[in-house]
């Protein structure tokens, strides 16, 4: 349980460090952080449906404020290359690996569920649904609406970074398009 109250101030600093910062792309990179430390947090919690979709919308997401930003603010993050975004990455990257280790230490036996209402399913989730494969009576049938959802949000996800990244509009057979700088 300390892991998630480590966590928890992790993300607390991470969006101080994001609302107080003066610079937008190291901005967005601690928000991506206190994300990516939310995601850990769903993992220890054993909800990892919910891990990999915070996940997945974090990237996305980091991708279209990284896209938006960058062209902007380059003349700052050319300047501030050295040993302090070395070790600050390397941290990161340490703590991000720490965390990812204790969660998946975590995890069971592979076919020993944890939840009595996982047990339940093993055990009358065929006679119930009728389905020969087990796990697709659970997403389809006991959790279809949760799968639904889930599905929506990384559709979501990803038409609306598509639709960020596409060049705008359509050029003619011999039309030369130029990008704004």
């Amino acid at each position: 349980m300390i892991e998630l109250y480590i966590l928890l101030l992790f993300m607390i600093a991470a969006a101080f460090i994001a609302v107080q910062i003066k610079d937008l792309l190291s901005s967005i990179i601690a928000v991506g952080a206190a994300g990516l430390a939310l995601s850990v947090a769903f993992l220890i919690l054993k909800a990892p449906d919910l891990a990999i979709t915070q996940l997945v919308v974090e990237i996305l997401c980091l991708i279209i404020l990284i896209r938006a930003t960058v062209k902007r603010d380059t003349a700052s993050t050319k300047d501030f290359r050295g040993f302090l975004t070395t070790i600050v990455s390397l941290v990161f990257i340490g703590v991000f690996l720490f965390f990812a280790y204790l969660a998946l230490k975590e995890l069971p036996d592979f076919g020993k569920p944890i939840m009595r209402v996982a047990a339940n399913f093993i055990e009358m989730g065929q006679a119930k649904t009728g389905a020969s494969n087990l796990v697709s009576s659970v997403i389809l049938d006991f959790r279809a609406y949760d799968t639904l959802g889930e599905a929506t949000v990384l559709f979501t996800a990803v038409i609306g970074t598509l639709a960020i990244l596409r060049r705008i509009g359509r050029k003619k057979k011999d039309e030369v398009v130029k990008e704004n700088d």
